[in-house]
């Protein structure tokens, strides 16, 4: 078992992260540390927890018996037992599987230009938390940081890893992918599958309540610190892309594209209703 003694400085870091693993349900009305697992899961299964999650149950400083919410992505969750707890391993019991889904009833994409800093991080982490369905960042013309071989596959898993995260504070229980890099015209060939392919941009004359019926399918574009140049913009409208104004102010790239993802939400999403 483990000890009461106090937190060192750096365990406090972690607790503070570990924190966001634990939401507040309304079934139980009490505080469950959730945790994503890449395997799959069943009911009656007993779980030997990877190292990553035994040392966020410690320094949550959970006890054997303690109940917790595993998912797995692929939808629903599964409530668990904490069995057996030792330094280095965590055992559960997984008792029952709940169909619970906290998915938009409208699916929604963002391709975001690669911006810099924690901005992207920001909008990947928050666009989660919103209900976006899939991410696609975009290496624009103005994009600050630049991207590839490696250094391109290890940001892309970093942020991948920031979505599950953020799935696991949020109460998600179907995890949204975070897609290899490609440039507009890369993505603009892609010809996605959408009812509604919206743009962002200073130039945009229409707006969310201008479009006749409400999509089961959308897709957001936002630009880099600076917006898209006007190449790529026409590009853009050129396949198709309709330009989205959001009101008469300039926008930082993180705001813009939380600002759609709410307004897409509040229009035609589960904030409406």
């Amino acid at each position: 078992m483990l000890s009461n003694l106090p937190l060192a400085k750096d365990e406090l870091l972690q607790l503070q992260q570990s924190k966001q693993n634990t939401v507040i349900t309304t079934d139980f009305q009490y505080a469950m540390p959730r945790f994503f697992i890449e395997d799959a899961l069943m009911t009656g299964q007993n779980l030997s927890l990877p190292d990553t999650v035994v040392r966020h149950i410690q320094v949550l400083r959970l006890k054997e018996g303690d109940n917790l919410t595993l998912f797995n992505g692929q939808g629903g969750e599964y409530q668990a037992c904490l069995t057996t707890l030792h330094k280095r391993e965590a055992l559960c019991e997984i008792l029952r599987f709940d169909d619970i889904t906290r998915e938009s009833p409208v699916w929604l994409g963002l391709a975001q230009a690669i911006s810099s800093g924690d901005r992207m991080e920001f909008t990947l982490q928050k666009g989660v938390e919103m209900g976006v369905s899939l991410f696609q960042p975009i290496a624009a013309e103005r994009s600050v940081v630049k991207l590839s071989g490696d250094r391109a596959g290890k940001r892309v898993q970093r942020w991948q890893e920031i979505v599950q995260s953020a799935c696991e504070q949020c109460g998600r229980n179907t995890l949204p992918q975070v897609l290899p890099i490609l440039s507009l015209s890369e993505w603009l060939q892609q010809q996605v599958e959408a009812d509604a392919r919206l743009i962002l941009s200073p130039l945009g004359t229409q707006k969310l309540a201008d479009i006749a019926s409400a999509p089961k399918r959308a897709w957001l574009m936002a630009g880099p610190e600076g917006g898209y140049s006007q190449r790529e913009e026409a590009a853009a409208l050129d396949a198709g892309w309709t330009p989205l104004k959001l009101g008469p102010r300039i926008l930082r790239t993180e705001t813009a594209a939380l600002a759609a993802v709410a307004a897409v939400q509040a229009v035609w999403g589960d904030y409406c209703g």
